[in-house]
């Protein structure tokens, strides 16, 4: 079990690095947005393993994952550059 729990946190770390590395200005590399991601993928992937049962991590991993991309969206600002095609009256 202990290697599945470092395959969620590698996965929930890879999801920050992605995330960070895709919204560079909403999403600053910070230790909260490195923190969350491993977190939140170990809690994800845990939940996951509760409910589907031991030894499918093809359906925990994918879990894991996507409760990791839901925590790592709430940190998420509002996009601050301004809309250049966008007229307002």
């Amino acid at each position: 079990m202990w290697w599945e729990a470092v395959a969620y946190a590698v996965t929930g770390l890879a999801a920050a690095l992605a995330a960070t590395r895709l919204l560079p200005r909403r999403l600053p590399r910070s230790p909260l947005v490195m923190g969350t991601g491993p977190g939140a993928a170990l809690a994800g992937g845990l939940i996951t393993r509760a409910i589907v049962g031991t030894g499918h991590l093809e359906a925990t991993l994918p879990g894991a994952l996507a409760v990791a991309a839901a925590l790592l969206s709430l940190l998420a600002r509002p996009d601050t550059r301004p809309s250049w095609g966008l007229v307002k009256d």
